[in-house]
């Protein structure tokens, strides 16, 4: 069966987690302090079967203040829905998810106006045109806009239809080479013991192979792999695993570590990249302190220009970053990054060289 992950993008309160709950019958939000706030906090996910394609859902948090958690979840999307409510169109993360998603080249997608039920036609056939504009260019131009309703079912069945039909024709990761899982939750199960998640971007998995978590450079052994809540002997690209280890204890892993295999990536702190700043952004200095998300992790930086002591709002830059911890990172890898105060994405860019 086809695996496809799928991530959500979009304010806070535009239906984000609803929508996932109606479309898969499980709850994203898990923790207490997220059900008695009513807002998205930390990563949630959630699965369903539609039309033979298993599509796994990373809900991600809409407000400002947790944008490094939505970077987190990010990463690994084959698909993303951007959420916009008919209620109120687009809004301030709105557009940040959106450049976020556009930097890190997620490949496909479509647009959904939730709320509509809140909305006359009038107020939909605005929200819509809004939506066009903000994707006008991008990877979204031309993708599907579809209004629904988590709260009475309207237009479920169609965003079914249309995420199995996207599903079916998104490229699949490749399942050969060197597995390769950035860790986003870690946690310890009773009778289990240490265990991670996470999206396996690249190889497979098998029960007692024995990996590495990087940077931290420890060895470990995996005890056992479960793929939608159900026991594996192997898990592949493109799945949502849970991977039960042993040799390292919960207190020993950080989010953002990646799980693989030794010598396949490079554990550095300085790199060479290639840097994309968005045009609402401000002139990135040499020597500017930054913040560097790439995968589930998030690094300090300074940023050495390769030209001008100055990259203007839109422009395209060679750099070197020095990081001020190590990171596992290998060539072509996308990053995002954001200023250092106030918080705010500025650009993203693409690993040129590790070494």
């Amino acid at each position: 069966m086809k695996h496809v992950i799928i991530g959500t993008a979009g304010h806070i309160d535009h239906g984000k987690s609803a929508l996932v709950a109606a479309l898969t019958g499980t709850d994203p939000d898990r923790l207490q302090e997220e059900k008695a706030r009513g807002i998205t906090i930390e990563l949630g996910f959630a699965h369903t079967i539609e039309d033979g394609v298993a599509l796994s859902f990373v809900d991600v948090p809409g407000h400002e203040r947790f944008v490094r958690n939505m970077l987190a979840g990010v990463g690994g999307m084959d698909l993303v829905m951007l959420h916009v409510a008919a209620d109120e169109s687009i809004m301030p993360q709105t557009r940040e998810h959106f450049d976020i998603c556009r930097l890190l080249r997620v490949p496909s997608g479509l647009v959904v106006m939730t709320k509509s039920d809140l909305a006359d036609p009038a107020m939909l056939d605005v929200v819509r045109l809004e939506t066009q504009e903000l994707v006008a260019g991008s990877f979204l131009e031309g993708a599907p806009v579809l209004a629904v309703s988590a709260r009475t079912g309207a237009g479920l069945p169609d965003l079914r239809r249309t995420l199995a039909t996207l599903a079916r024709s998104a490229d699949a990761r490749p399942c050969d080479g060197p597995p390769r899982m950035p860790i986003d939750r870690v946690f310890s199960m009773k009778g289990f013991g240490t265990v991670v998640t996470g999206t396996l971007i690249v190889g497979r998995l098998h029960v007692d192979a024995e990996l590495v978590l990087e940077p931290s450079g420890r060895a470990v052994k995996v005890r056992g792999l479960q793929v939608h809540g159900e026991g594996r002997s192997d898990a592949l690209a493109g799945q949502r695993v849970a991977v039960n280890l042993t040799g390292v204890e919960v207190a020993d892993i950080d989010r953002g570590e990646t799980l693989t295999d030794v010598d396949t990536v490079t554990v550095t702190r300085r790199v060479d990249v290639q840097v994309e700043l968005l045009g609402s952004a401000k002139p990135l200095r040499h020597g500017a302190r930054i913040r560097f998300h790439q995968g589930a992790r998030e690094l300090l930086a300074r940023i050495v220009l390769a030209g001008p002591p100055e990259a203007e709002p839109g422009a395209s830059a060679f750099a070197r970053l020095h990081l001020e911890a190590p990171a596992a990172l290998v060539r072509g890898d996308r990053f995002i990054l954001r200023a250092y105060s106030p918080l705010a994405t500025i650009g993203g860019g693409t690993v040129l060289d590790p070494l």
